[in-house]
């Protein structure tokens, strides 16, 4: 219990126990042991439902509702929140908004924070100015009787909604009928007026709570969708990414916890446990935003302007031959003058012929090769060469023609000879998986280190305090192998090893990634089933993942031949 509901609930006891008689004594027990029952209700429905229910069960009244004051709006209105009537206990009730005016009875208790105790709600003086509203009774048809309306208030003194109590039975046993309502109602006493103004006190001050706590959540919500749009504005190559793992992840820990026998039995998460590790898995990659966008988007194992770089190279290169093929030939006709026309035979002028031609076959060849080795850079450049190709058998072969390559020079237009390609573009060619060297892959890799330390840096709930463990644990590998701190199964919270399946399936079925292609999801899930072989990741959830199909949260089904094999 709250010190504003002790506070609260000893200064009524106090006033109270002056006139207690063994009844009154029960009765404020029973408020002492609501006040902590209200204290211990998050959901606001059921807080909503329980202040209801206790007001009319400590009063004995047969109906009663709950007002909550909506001021979203530039116009505040009344929300209808809860009701309850014992003698029609099956009337559907649905939620609705009604202006806050004085003309109805709980529009101006909210707006004036007076209290009406109304010993017959049919038979109102004519000078005031609210009426009740009697569609319910016509529609029922029902009989409204005594009525008792309170302001609920918060610790400022602000008017946050209305409770309303509806005919104080002479026994709670009573079913009423529009034939016996006056008969088995009475007006309710002073002391029931100040017993539910102490509960209206602690009720409000619960919903307040409530309030409060939600709009915690909220803002926890908020800023993990800003993050996410951060991470997507960074790298938009993995748009939505963070958002179908975190399905995947939430999904994959439901199912678990519904199984009763085998390993994973023991796992038992309850709901808010289950928020921790959306919230962990939406903000997994958030330490992206520390990574330079140029490895974010590389797209080649060349950064576009080394490639654009290249290509300029190898047309300076034409350039330069076919300007040393014209002097050559200006030269050899400098050199072999045909002085005398006598001379100029037709043999003669064969070989000069067949020489000028020589030139030019040498240019044609050596630039047929220079479009050879571009052609073969832009294919080298793909990240899924190895895919496409047996790179061992692509090494071997072209060994030779790379060798030949990195030798290559040409005569730039300051005159200097410079080679082709560079031995950074060269390595970068070179790279066997992907489009990253080393030094680019431990730079994304440290994108969890950003994200754990910058999670940590946030005050985070004391239910939502693992978030920033659960992220860091995401790339790490049952069998030591992972990074960043080469933890083993045994060391790796099992949300984190949830969380790496659900990573690693998207990464293979995502359609967004430019530098590989899409996986068909059978292709995916045995890739699944082969990490957990090799210990990488966690073969009872790769199972559970597969037989609940987990996957099926993103809207992807097995074909019907590889579901009947499964």
């Amino acid at each position: 219990m709250t010190a504003s509901y002790s506070r609260i609930l000893t200064l009524e006891s106090q006033e109270l126990l002056q006139e207690a008689s063994p009844e009154r004594v029960e009765l404020i027990e029973q408020l002492l042991a609501i006040g902590t029952a209200l204290s211990s209700t998050n959901n606001l429905d059921e807080l909503l439902q329980l202040i209801l229910s206790k007001s009319r069960e400590i009063t004995c009244s047969d109906a009663g509702s709950v007002y909550l004051i909506d001021r979203k709006d530039a116009t505040p209105k009344l929300i209808f929140k809860v009701a309850q009537n014992d003698s029609i206990p099956n009337n559907p009730f649905q939620e609705f908004a009604m202006p806050l005016t004085r003309k109805s009875l709980a529009g101006y208790v909210a707006l004036t924070g007076e209290s009406l105790n109304l010993p017959d709600a049919y038979n109102l003086p004519p000078d005031v100015p609210y009426q009740l509203d009697r569609s319910f009774d016509t529609s029922m048809p029902y009989r409204t009787c005594s009525v008792l309306v309170l302001p609920m208030q918060d610790q400022d003194g602000e008017i946050i909604g209305v409770l309303q109590l509806i005919n104080r039975k002479v026994t709670s046993d009573i079913i009423l009928t529009t034939e016996n309502g006056i008969v088995v109602t009475q007006p309710y006493s002073e002391w029931e007026e100040r017993i539910v103004r102490s509960l209206a006190s602690q009720a409000a001050i619960s919903i307040e709570r409530n309030q409060l706590q939600k709009s915690i959540e909220n803002l926890f919500e908020g800023f993990v969708r800003a993050s996410v749009q951060i991470i997507e504005a960074r790298d938009p190559t993995t748009s939505g990414h963070s958002e179908r793992v975190a399905e995947l992840t939430v999904r994959l820990s439901e199912e678990a916890r519904s199984i009763s026998s085998g390993p994973l039995r023991l796992i038992q998460f309850s709901d808010r446990q289950i928020q921790e590790i959306r919230y962990a898995a939406l903000l997994h990659d958030f330490g992206k935003v520390g990574i330079p966008e140029a490895i974010l988007g590389k797209q080649k194992k060349l950064y576009p302007d080394q490639l654009e770089i290249i290509r300029h190279r190898f047309a300076v290169a034409r350039r330069t031959l076919e300007m040393e093929c014209a002097q050559n030939k200006f030269k050899y006709l400098i050199e072999h003058p045909s002085h005398d026309h006598r001379d100029n035979t037709s043999e003669t002028a064969c070989s000069h012929c067949q020489r000028l031609e020589q030139f030019d076959n040498q240019l044609t060849q050596t630039i047929e090769a220079l479009e050879y080795y571009l052609e073969f850079i832009r294919e080298l450049n793909e990240p899924d060469v190895v895919i496409r190709r047996d790179f061992q058998a692509f090494s071997e072969e072209t060994s030779a023609q790379l060798a030949a390559l990195a030798k290559y020079t040409y005569r730039d237009i300051d005159g200097e000879t410079k080679p082709l390609i560079t031995e950074v573009e060269m390595a970068q060619l070179l790279i066997s998986r992907g489009n990253l060297t080393n030094q680019e892959r431990l730079g994304i890799e440290a994108h969890v280190t950003h994200t754990y330390h910058f999670l940590r840096r946030i005050p985070w709930t004391k239910h939502l305090k693992d978030v920033p463990t659960i992220a860091y644990g995401h790339h790490e590998k049952l069998d030591g192998s992972g990074y960043p701190q080469g933890l083993k199964q045994e060391e790796i919270p099992i949300q984190s090893q949830m969380l790496a399946v659900a990573d690693i399936y998207d990464a293979l079925t995502a359609s967004d990634r430019p530098y590989k292609r899409r996986l068909p999801l059978d292709t995916a899930l045995k890739i699944l089933r082969q990490e957990a072989a090799k210990n990488k990741i966690n073969a009872d959830l790769v199972e559970l993942f597969e037989q609940r199909q987990v996957f099926t949260v993103l809207g992807h089904t097995l074909p019907v031949e590889a579901h009947s094999v499964a």
